[in-house]
């Protein structure tokens, strides 16, 4: 179970060349700790290919869900870079050149400065921009939606800067943990009844269910909210498993 009253947080990876095997993405299992260290959690990911039609019906998707979203990719100056006009299609707004993007870019580029480069400053209406401590080409924000580029040296310091400077109320360092408990020689079924009872006493935690996937008869029972009540869970699920054992 979650706490349904905290917004939930997603990532959009974008690029044919996640599903079709020439990269293998690096954005996930870079953020994850990167929430964990604030108390947050994800709770969906998307990998979508490059298709304007696909990239703008998912984007109208989760600009109708409320979800704090990070979109990896496809912010660039090249014809396949796409994702600023969906943003733009799938609100209905205009894309403009942000004049603090402008600025950012002029700054950079200088006299190598051209008409394309300035495409990567073009917005939907409305947008905040994302600084970028790389290059100074920033991404942008707008409806809790926030648009980094897909190279990841660039990518992660822009997602830790709006995680602090958007969602600082929202963070709750080592207030969120996790608790596991391996079980030996049983199975999954045993302990449903014991699962089921632990989350009707403690519906505001997550719990998990991981058999072996080795064929070993071991089962890890983990649990996940604040630190306070998985204690308490993990204690009175110890008592439900030894009343089973019991009553065996």
């Amino acid at each position: 179970m979650s706490d349904t009253t905290s917004p939930r947080f997603g990532l959009i990876l974008i690029g044919d060349e996640l599903l079709n095997g020439r990269k293998q993405d690096a954005h996930l299992p870079a953020m994850i700790p990167r929430f964990e260290q604030r108390g947050l959690e994800l709770a969906w990911v998307r990998t979508i290919t490059d298709d304007p039609e696909l990239i703008t019906r998912t984007l109208t998707e989760t600009f109708a869900s409320g979800d704090i979203v990070f979109s990896f990719g496809g912010i660039g100056a090249t014809p396949d870079d796409l994702t600023r006009q969906c943003a733009a299609a799938a609100l209905g707004l205009d894309i403009v050149l942000h004049p603090e993007a402008e600025a950012e870019i002029r700054a950079q580029l200088g006299d190598r400065l051209n008409a394309h480069h300035l495409r990567m400053g073009e917005y939907p209406a409305g947008s905040l921009i994302i600084p970028n401590p790389i290059n100074r080409i920033p991404g942008f924000s707008i409806q809790q939606h926030h648009f980094v580029p897909g190279f990841p040296k660039m990518a992660w310091p822009m997602v830790e800067w709006v995680l602090d400077h958007h969602y600082a109320d929202l963070q709750a360092p080592g207030v969120r943990v996790s608790q596991t408990l391996l079980l030996s020689d049983t199975s999954e079924g045993p302990l449903i009844p014991a699962m089921e009872r632990l989350l009707s006493e403690f519906p505001e935690l997550r719990l998990a269910c991981l058999p072996n996937a080795e064929g070993k008869r071991e089962v890890e029972l983990s649990l996940k909210g604040e630190a306070r009540r998985v204690a308490q869970g993990m204690d009175r699920l110890r008592e439900l498993l030894e009343a089973s054992r019991a009553a065996e």
